[in-house]
């Protein structure tokens, strides 16, 4: 099928509403069936008692169109299902996933078990509907007989999902689609079929699109700003930056995206909520609502900070100015940026701005930011583990807070340097915040969870046998069991009343849950949750979630009929808490709270304002305090009752007067002190409840090493608030783990995914004793690749606040197989039990290896402990200048003057090897040499100069005019290096890090190594070679037998496993000198001096083949060494055998 045809039966299909004829068209040419495949495999429709019990409710009948066996033999079988009520189309989707599970499972419409299947789902009205990929999740089991059956158990499947219709555009649907449609030369395969669904591909796109229209929406402003005296004076007076107003713009252009989707704007006069359109920007900018000459001056403006914030209710919500109804939204999206006069001041952002026809690369008419918006699928309903919408949802808000936070007004010509050279990514580590996975968030939520409800029900049931399995049963099931367990008590009360006499829905549900349910729902709607890094909520989203999930399905046996929204609202304001110091983070996430109660809001007659959540959310710095001495006490509660107020006001008079009076009543409780403290704000938790149940985050990754400002480090602005943990050297997300501690309740637990640093690095020492003083419960180290944008390691742990009991569950996960991961599978199968944590490096292994690094540590003395120094190679700061070709080389000595001349040059020119140069045994030299210019030279032994000479550079000009020279093309350039410095503590011609201490060293017999690597890579020189700064040396006594321990598999596997702080990447780590000087290394001895003296001599061997040919194969001499190391470490069968089990992990060959 040819492009334009593909493209008309895709826009013929899903921008209409459902057509069985067009559809079943467009199947067949997707999986290629011919007429009679289809006629062959057609079946039903079924309807009435070939509906499971659960779903009757959801689903009036349903048929199979046709059936799709792919080459690898899996069995897809295309249905259509009619749901029972057109709200069900965005809503009840778990139900919908669930009835076609259990339909592949073959319990409905036909006994085999199928592994998948392309189903619609269609409402009564037909006009929007949902095109989904359903796939089972078997768990197989071998019966007596050797059958291969699925095993009888609740198994969840997943969904993808398109949101398709006349409402919506195909754009998304079509780019993911048109691949398997126009490739003639195969049937697609069941992965192929699930990676058309992705939606991570979608977000990308969309994504990258946003990025570009904020860009262009800043430039706009800036000449605004600069054309406008008016508009440029109220920017200035009320502090207004156009990056934030940019960010904002598009930010509240998103939300009503989203909203348009519920039909509650441009409702006509008298008509009921849900009427409206469901395109209403695009109809705002066509004028179809009012006339305009500006579209943001004359529309936007009057919509945003009008119509959205004003209580319309006794006039029906009419709005005079669109001829409308438009909602009242109340929160502060829609409040002026700053308060700036949106009235009195005109802001004439182009109306080509927003939709235009210029031709995008794709070929698509406009590139605006309502023409891009347009041909994108949005969504109210986030995204969940088991249920995935090819659409923009709400977590789009987090991904792009997480991308954006990074541009400030300051740095955006940066950033746009950034893009030009491919390096967004390098300037987002510098600047930005990582999003966490959901997958992640899901895991984390439901593991806290699971321990915090079996902290609280053992000490109700302290004599409960199975109390642990029944609430993972329960956390982990809750969305499964909910249709099967309300229709389980139907039928049994169905039994009791004698209306039918048996049934099979057994109920699923712990018996002790249904007994307890009230009580665990008491439980779960007092729970209070912190998080104080809370970027755009994903965690305290995540948290109502779970929530929300668990209370529902209690909800079949308290018997409490309280709707979703309720459910979540409850959360919102009895449980959930948030802090972040950046605005622009906690507005993301009042977004995200707000979107999350309008998708449950059911009630069309009576649309509820939005809550305000100015003290749920707030922006403040969780790691500062007041004293508590100064303190006043009685007012804390008069503060608490007043935010609960405050929290459901919506009279705009009222909500000030409210937060007038509780901000006072702050500045009288601190004594006029204006420090943040959550203490304080969120003063009900810790008078009411002692503290937070749960506190969960994803702390920031910030060294206390980096500038804040001109004047102070981040180690600076926390040194004096007494932190336990502080150390200069380490990270903020330490502290961030302390303040989570003291923010707890007695016997709270706390869940964090920071770096996996603090296991082993030296700041980390004394956090790892701070664990110790409490109950590490789960420890999961997630290797490379788990999580996709952090640019470090990652490692969750959940620690509860009571004394040590010293039974860690712990596992280290890859990201080997990232699409099937399962953390909870992993943590249950793999985990081993810690007991024995100090301060010393943590590292999560079995009795049996944490015997071997105990026996490793008792025999070995630490590398720092020997006569030998580790160095680092020569930073340039300009390698351009200073790192030249031999022939540069020779240019230079052939332009000077005399040989006196030649000579001294020559002797300031050295050969120099990078990083990757350096091998392991050998070294591939690049035929580069280094200008080596200390500091203050040629006067550079001259210990009285101090600062930039004038004096040295006269010398240096007359001693050296050749190097001189050559180096004033580079002049500006190297003056432009560390600004603090160059020109100042040094001059401009000298080396940036010169070595000046150790310089001489370079030309001593040494290690050589390079510090990130795949595998060991130490070389033996003693060919004076220098080091650049991608590289390390190591001088002093010895060293020729540590090179080859180094190079070996057992000080490799030692290094990897308990020293090297986490990997990099899939493969690589990283010999930190923090990190290598730790290393044990068997001292030489009377007794083991011959093994050295071995070791030394296979050492030079090696060196020697591998100097005259690299390629050389010298694996076997390599095995001698590491035979003759497990016997320096008097290594049993069974040690070496973990070693070398595990070894491949580093790439090396094993020694067998």
């Amino acid at each position: 099928m040819n492009e334009e045809v593909a493209k008309n039966l895709i826009h013929q299909t899903f921008e209409s509403e459902f057509n069985k004829t067009n559809f079943l068209k467009f199947t067949m040419n997707l999986l290629k069936l011919t007429t009679k495949e289809v006629e062959e495999t057609r079946k039903g429709p079924w309807q009435g008692n070939y509906i499971p019990d659960p779903y009757k409710d959801y689903v009036s009948k349903y048929e199979r169109i046709a059936r799709y066996i792919t080459k690898d033999s899996k069995k897809i079988d295309i249905l259509v299902v009619y749901l029972k009520d057109t709200k069900y189309v965005q809503r009840a989707r778990s139900a919908q996933r669930n009835f076609v599970a259990s339909y592949l499972r073959g319990e409905c419409g036909s006994d085999t078990i199928k592994d998948a299947a392309l189903v619609s789902f269609v409402p009564p009205d037909a006009s929007d509907w949902r095109f989904s990929l359903v796939r089972a999740n078997y768990v197989f089991e071998t019966t007596s007989d050797g059958k291969v059956k699925v095993k009888e158990e609740i198994t969840p499947a997943k969904r993808w999902s398109f949101l398709v219709g006349k409402n919506e555009r195909s754009h998304t649907i079509q780019t993911r689609m048109l691949p398997l449609l126009t490739n003639e030369n195969g049937k697609p395969t069941l992965d192929e079929l699930q990676n058309a669904f992705d939606v991570e591909i979608v977000t990308k796109e969309f994504f990258q699109k946003y990025r570009d229209l904020f860009i262009r929406t800043k430039l706009e402003l800036d000449k605004i700003v600069e054309n406008d005296e008016k508009v440029r004076k109220e920017f200035e007076q009320k502090k207004i930056h156009t990056v934030d107003f940019a960010k904002k713009l598009l930010g509240q252009i998103t939300f009503l995206y989203f909203l348009q989707k519920k039909g509650w704007f441009g409702v006509e006069k008298g008509q009921p909520w849900g009427t409206g359109s469901k395109d209403f920007m695009r109809q705002l900018y066509t004028k179809k609502f009012g006339d305009y000459d500006n579209f943001y001056n004359d529309i936007l403006e009057p919509l945003f900070y009008e119509a959205l914030t004003t209580d319309r209710s006794m006039y029906d919500h009419y709005y005079s100015r669109f001829n409308c109804k438009i909602p009242f939204l109340n929160g502060g999206l829609f409040d002026p940026i700053n308060e700036y006069d949106w009235v009195n001041t005109e802001i004439i952002l182009s109306d080509e701005l927003f939709s235009n026809k210029n031709r995008t690369k794709e070929g698509d008419e406009g590139d605006g930011i309502l023409d891009v918006f347009d041909r994108y699928n949005f969504t109210v309903s986030e995204e969940e583990p088991l249920e995935k919408e090819v659409a923009l949802d709400p977590e789009l808000l987090g991904k792009i807070y997480e991308k954006l936070n990074a541009i400030r007004d300051d740095n955006f010509d940066e950033y746009l340097k950034a893009l030009k050279t491919g390096e967004e990514s390098k300037f987002n580590k510098e600047y930005g915040v990582y999003y966490t996975p959901r997958e992640i968030v899901h895991f984390m939520c439901r593991q806290t969870l699971i321990e915090y409800l079996e902290t609280e029900l053992s000490l109700l049931f302290p004599n409960e046998q199975n109390l642990r399995q029944d609430i993972e049963d329960f956390v982990t099931n809750a969305e499964a069991f909910q249709e099967w367990e309300r229709t389980s008590v139907k039928k049994s009360e169905a039994i009791e009343s004698g209306l039918q006499k048996e049934t099979k829905y057994e109920s699923q549900i712990p018996e002790f849950i249904k007994q307890n349910a009230d009580k665990i729902d008491e439980i779960l709607a007092s729970t209070k949750i912190c998080d104080p890094a809370v970027g755009s909520g994903a965690f305290p989203i995540g948290m109502m979630h779970e929530i929300v999930k668990l209370r529902t399905l209690l909800s079949v046996y308290t018997k409490n009929d309280t709707t979703q929204y309720d459910l979540k609202r409850h959360t919102i304001e009895n449980s959930l808490y948030g802090v972040d110091i950046d605005p622009g983070a906690v507005e993301v996430c009042k977004l995200r709270f707000w979107l999350s109660l309008i998708v449950d809001e059911d009630d069309f007659r009576n649309i509820k304002p939005l809550p305000n959540l100015d003290y749920k959310i707030l922006c403040g710095n969780s790691l500062i305090r007041v004293k508590d001495d100064i303190f006043n006490r009685p007012l804390l509660t008069e503060i608490a009752k007043l935010e609960a107020q405050y929290f459901s006001e919506t009279n705009p008079v009222e909500k000030y007067k409210l937060k007038e009076s509780i901000d006072k009543l702050i500045d009288e409780v601190t004594n006029g002190h204006s420090e943040f403290d959550l203490k304080i704000y969120f003063s009900e938790v810790f008078h009411g409840n002692g503290g937070f149940d749960i506190v969960i985050a994803n702390p920031p990754y910030i060294q206390l090493q980096k500038a804040v400002d001109n004047a102070r480090k981040y180690a600076d602005l926390y040194k004096n608030f007494e932190y336990e943990v502080f150390d200069r050297m380490g990270d903020i997300y330490c502290l961030f783990y302390e303040k989570g501690i003291d923010i707890l309740k007695d016997g709270g637990h706390l869940t964090f995914i920071t770096s996996n640093k603090w296991m082993r690095a030296g700041y980390g020492e004394k956090l790892r004793q701070f664990f110790t003083q409490y109950n590490p419960k789960v420890l999961i180290d997630l290797g490379p690749d788990v999580f996709e944008s952090a640019t470090v390691d990652t490692c969750i742990l959940i620690i509860q606040k009571v004394p040590n009991e010293g039974k860690t569950m712990a596992v280290t996960v890859t990201g080997n197989n990232k699409d099937h991961l399962n953390i909870s599978q992993e943590l249950k199968k793999k985990s081993v039990v810690l007991t024995k944590l100090t301060k010393e490096a943590w590292f999560i292994g079995n009795d049996a290896e944490q015997r071997l690094k105990e026996k490793i540590e008792r025999i070995g003395k630490q590398l720092k402990d020997w006569d030998v120094n580790i160095y680092f190679g020569i930073k340039t700061g300009l390698n351009e200048a200073f790192i030249i070709d031999s022939a540069k080389r020779e240019e230079i000595l052939r332009n000077c003057k005399d040989e006196e001349e030649r000579r001294r040059t020559e002797e300031t020119i050295k050969p120099i090897l990078r990083g990757r140069d350096i091998k392991r045994y050998y070294y591939e030299w690049a035929g580069l040499w280094i200008i080596f210019i200390p500091w203050h030279f040629p006067l550079h032994n001259d210990t009285s100069l101090q600062g930039s000479s004038q004096k040295a550079e006269e010398e240096f000009t007359k001693g050296f005019p050749t190097v001189y020279n050559y180096l004033l093309q580079f002049k500006d350039r190297l003056l432009k290096r560390n600004k603090e410095e160059t020109g100042i503590r040094y001059e401009w011609y000298a080396l940036q890090r010169c070595a000046a201490s150790y310089y001489h060293e370079f030309e001593k017999e040494k290690v050589i190594y390079s510090e990130i690597v795949r595998e060991p890579q130490f070389h033996y020189d003693t060919e004076k070679f220098y080091v650049e700064a991608t590289g390390f040396l190591m001088t002093g006594k010895n060293i020729k037998y540590i090179c080859g321990l180094l190079n070996s598999c057992a000080v490799t596997f030692v290094f990897r496993k308990y020293y090297a702080g986490g990997g990099l990447g899939q493969e690589g780590y990283r010999y930190k000198k923090a990190f290598l000087e730790n290393l044990p290394i068997p001292p030489i001895t009377e007794h083991n001096e011959p093994l050295v003296k071995q070791i030394e001599s296979l050492v030079d061997k090696i060196t020697s083949i591998k100097k005259d040919n690299p390629q050389e194969d010298t694996t076997a001499y390599e095995r001698e060494i590491d035979q003759l190391v497990y016997k320096l470490y008097e290594l049993t069968d069974e040690e070496i055998e973990i070693i070398e089990s595990r070894d491949n992990q580093s790439g090396r060959l094993v020694s067998k």
